[in-house]
Formats: C-alpha cells, structure tokens, sequence
C-alpha cells in the first residue's frame, strides 16, 4: 500500500517530461563520478565545512548503502542514495539532479523509487539531512510536499544551525 501524501511517480513527473530509468548503479561509473564531485563541490561553496554531510565516493561504495541512478536514455540526470541505520531506519543521502534535468520531476522520482525500496524492505522511517540555506529550498519543499516532518537531530547528528533533519514515517 503506498502512502496518501506521496504522490504517484505517473504524477510526479510534469506532463511533458521524459521516463526516467532508476536502477542500482556504481557510484565509481565516470558520469556519476562528475555528478557526485560536483554535489560536494557544492555542498562545500554553500555550508560551512563542519556542516557538510555529503558522502564521499569511497562512502557511497560502502556496505549498508543502497545507490541508485536515474537516466534519460543512457544520459545521466539524477541520483540518490539510502544509508542503513538500523532495520527499521534509513537515512536519504546525495540526493542530485544535473543541472540540465532540474525542474522536470527527476528528485521526485528518485524519491518515490527509494519509497519504494525502503517499503519493499521493511524499512518503516527514512530521515535525511539538508541545509538551512538557500540554496536547499528546492530540496526542502520537495521532501516537505513528500511528506517529512522536521525531526530532532538522528543517527549522531547534532543540532547546528545549518542543518534541518527530516523524517518520514513510512506505510506498507
């Protein structure tokens, strides 16, 4: 059963939008690689170094995380990932879409993909952490419109003010 407040993927994806292909992938593969490297560039010209969560790429490769891809045909426009916390709880990690993508429904696909597999797994909560600035709103307003609530700091965070934490509970 999927949760009311998420939408659909069929919805989720402006009506002039392209399919999207989400499938587990390597984070090594050189196009995810230049995507990854310019979401921490980014991450490091937004937030303050202490405030910066973003996996590395050695991270990404790690046991206990799950990576995913989106492609317009064998082009690149997205990416995400799920880190384990326990059996229950999973965090959101290196949620991106390329420049060129934005605006056209990749995040919310990938998103709903992770619902998904998070679901198929018995995983009950997903948690993420974003930034307090600006340049996050976008990031916010979308997993805010999926349906995170904000949430105290998890999994070793602490508070800083440059960081909201978000969690959604999540129905089979």
């Amino acid at each position: 059963m999927t949760d009311p407040r998420i939408p659909p993927l069929s919805r989720a994806r402006p009506e002039n939008a392209s399919v999207f292909t989400i499938e587990r992938d390597d984070p090594a593969r050189p196009d995810v690689r230049r995507l990854l490297d310019e979401h921490l560039a980014d991450m490091f010209l937004t937030s303050p170094a202490e405030s910066v969560h973003a996996l590395d790429l050695e991270a990404l490769s790690a046991p206990g995380i799950r990576f995913w891809t989106a492609r317009e045909g064998s082009t690149l426009v997205g990416c995400g990932a799920v880190k384990e916390l326990t059996t229950d709880h999973a965090e959101l990690k290196s949620m991106r879409t390329t420049q060129e993508a934005r605006g056209r429904g990749v995040a919310a696909a990938i998103l709903g993909h992770i619902f998904d597999d998070a679901r198929h797994r018995g995983i009950g909560r997903l948690s993420l952490e974003t930034g307090t600035q600006d340049y996050f709103a976008p990031a916010r307003r979308l997993y805010l419109r999926s349906g995170f609530i904000e949430c105290p700091p998890f999994a070793g965070y602490t508070h800083d003010p440059n960081s909201v934490f978000l969690t959604i509970r999540l129905t089979r």
